[in-house]
């Protein structure tokens, strides 16, 4: 199929490309708007993990499991953020491979207060330190996502060995594969070269090739035509099924579909809901990398899609069990912004609305009927919110980005213009996207996690499950009273 490349608008956490610009044409220069918005986004997205995904989460558990919660995700923050200095980002953000990049910036090397990371726009670059902590936030997220799914059964030791092997040999290269492009910057010089060339057959040769090599160093689903605005596939499905992959290896619960596991204080998840809720808009519109009406468009989408999806859920099972519960409500938001995640800067607000509504009643179908169905014991649904949630969005994406139906459209930087939508092309570019993040991260995971059985053990025994990890595995209590 044709290659399109991203718009001017979108994808997520797209990269750093060419940080110096050939010596024909002007130096970017850093906005220092983009900059400040950017600084901003970042600790946005900081938010939306700790507090709020620990208390969303912690919640949602027992009493006797809430610091076991809150220390896993804590754990997982303080851990990849590390590993993300020392050498994810270099690997995330590097050429290299189309599955894996290189080690040329390991350690940070080269990044300093004033390299360049380019953002969607020509000649308009952010700070590079401030590009590597947003997408560090990014990276941090994610496998904390799936600490929901194995919640109140794996041992502490088993997390704090399977979350830096994950992030090393899942997250990093599916980021690579998805977000990592040689940048607009790139690509304008060698069309001016191109240009510049004229009559020059050899000269024009040269910079074809040039452009060719460009185009080529992108990751493998970059290449595919995917577009995932802020993460679809690399957060939410990648996270997702690698959720679902643990909790069909570590087990049930003891006392799973026989003893009541009520959420102990629903109070504590709503207030962890909101400030998602209010973080994502540094993890949708951030995405946008610009202040600009892009991240005015994935503002506004990660409003309307998340309170129709939070609608959408709360109808939907007021109708089938015949009240509207609050655990129903902010789970439909959470569901909302997950589906809106790889679409808020390509869909127009009212294509927003209408993902929102549909996503929210398939999530509360597959964390219902489905795993009922099947009995798997995800214990705070991260793969029917997560996972599903993701492949709709991203799939919708691949519909709601057509100009007819309000979207944005996909920027040819090649020709500065707008490509054209063709419906059956997109959607198989989705299809990849999706499909690889499945397989990567599902085989991977599944792997990781019989290594760490071996090295450690993934669950905990009989009397501590019983007894609670936060006694078990921390010698404290989340509550004395």
């Amino acid at each position: 199929m044709t290659f399109k490349r991203p718009t001017s608008m979108g994808l997520a956490a797209l990269t750093v490309g060419l940080f110096a610009a050939t010596a024909a044409y002007a130096e970017p220069t850093i906005n220092k708007g983009d900059n400040a918005w950017m600084l901003t986004s970042t600790v946005l997205v900081l938010l939306m993990t700790i507090p709020g995904l620990a208390l969303f989460y912690g919640g949602l558990v027992r009493s006797k499991n809430m610091l076991s919660v809150l220390m896993q995700v804590f754990y997982t923050v303080c851990i990849v953020t590390v590993l993300w200095a020392l050498y994810g980002y270099s690997i995330a953000f590097t050429g290299g491979s189309d599955f894996f990049g290189g080690f040329s910036k390991a350690f940070l090397s080269g990044v300093t207060p004033d390299s360049k990371a380019a953002t969607f726009s020509v000649d308009a670059n952010i700070s590079e330190l401030v590009y590597v902590c947003f997408q560090m936030t990014f990276a941090a997220i994610t496998p904390a996502l799936i600490v929901g799914a194995f919640a109140e059964r794996m041992k502490f030791a088993a997390v704090a060995l399977f979350i830096p092997l994950w992030v090393t040999l899942i997250y990093f290269p599916i980021a690579h594969m998805v977000w990592y492009w040689a940048g607009p910057d790139a690509i304008s010089d060698a069309v001016k070269a191109i240009a510049a060339a004229g009559s020059d057959a050899g000269a024009k040769a040269a910079a074809e090739a040039k452009l060719a090599a460009v185009n080529a160093d992108a990751g493998w689903v970059f290449k595919k035509g995917a577009i995932d605005f802020a993460g679809g596939t690399v957060v939410h499905i990648n996270a997702g099924i690698a959720g679902l992959v643990g909790a069909l290896i570590i087990g049930k619960r003891i006392g799973y579909g026989k003893d009541l596991m009520a959420p102990h204080s629903l109070t504590l998840s709503m207030i962890g809901a909101s400030l998602l809720w209010v973080g994502w808009f540094g993890f949708n519109a951030g995405s946008n990398l610009e202040a600009s009406g892009g991240a005015a468009l994935a503002m506004t989408n990660s409003f309307v899609a998340t309170a129709a999806a939070a609608l959408s859920w709360m109808f939907a099972e007021w109708m089938i069990k015949g009240h509207p519960s609050v655990l129903g409500v902010i789970s439909g938001a959470v569901a909302g912004l997950v589906a809106v995640t790889p679409a808020a800067g390509y869909a127009g607000p009212m294509g927003a609305i209408v993902l929102g509504l549909v996503v929210g009643v398939v999530c509360l179908f597959f964390v219902t009927a489905v795993k009922n169905a099947l009995g798997y014991d995800d214990s705070l649904d991260v793969f029917g919110v997560h996972c599903i949630g993701g492949i709709v969005g991203a799939l919708g994406t691949g519909i709601l980005v057509n100009p007819a139906l309000g979207g944005t459209g996909i920027m040819d930087y090649t020709t500065g213009k707008i490509a054209d939508y063709e419906f059956g092309a997109q959607m198989i570019s989705q299809i990849w996207g999706v499909c690889t993040t499945l397989v990567w991260s599902g085989i991977g995971s599944a792997i990781l996690y019989k290594v760490v059985d071996v090295i450690v053990g993934l669950r905990i025994n009989v009397e501590s499950e019983r007894e609670g990890l936060d006694l078990t595995d921390h010698t404290e209590r989340a509550y004395n009273m």
